[in-house]
């Protein structure tokens, strides 16, 4: 059997690049956690959390992961507030979005949302911003509208 070293070695070099830009991608996208905690009626629950905060990281969100830990999740920046809707498409794990006003109280939580949806979730009134989280976690929690959130965003820790 013979083989092109010349042709190998330029598939292999291609793959390489191809591993190497991949890994840069998942790197600089690679975002800073930040706490944030929810007052509720069974006591604090404190998050670790993604920002999302440019259009790109907005418009990218959770998509393409396939876990999402327990006390983490992602907070949209939509400043200033206005009437929010997002969509679950190419996200492949369920989520409670909550969706919180400007001043830091939870408007609305949409629950245990489908997995590749294009369905529109709206906010139904005017939110700063939007927590996404494992699904399950407003129940498991006992989190609610009207609850207080606690983060920078809202004048807060």
């Amino acid at each position: 059997m013979n083989f092109d070293r010349k042709a190998v070695f330029a598939v292999a070099k291609g793959w390489l690049a191809v591993i190497l830009v991949i890994a840069g991608t998942a790197v600089a996208g690679a975002a800073s956690f930040q706490p944030l905690e929810i007052v509720t009626r069974n006591g604090v629950q404190v998050f670790s959390v993604e920002m999302a905060t440019t259009e790109e990281e907005k418009q990218t969100g959770l998509m393409y992961r396939k876990e999402l830990a327990d006390g983490k999740g992602m907070l949209f920046d939509f400043n200033p507030e206005q009437e929010v809707s997002m969509w679950m498409k190419n996200t492949y794990v369920s989520l409670d979005m909550i969706f919180i006003r400007a001043d830091g109280r939870i408007l609305r939580i949409a629950e245990s949302t489908e997995p590749l949806s294009t369905k529109i979730i709206s906010s139904r009134g005017p939110a700063r911003a939007v927590l996404e989280v494992v699904a399950g976690t407003a129940q498991k929690y006992g989190i609610r509208v009207g609850d207080r959130v606690g983060h920078p965003l809202f004048g807060g820790k």
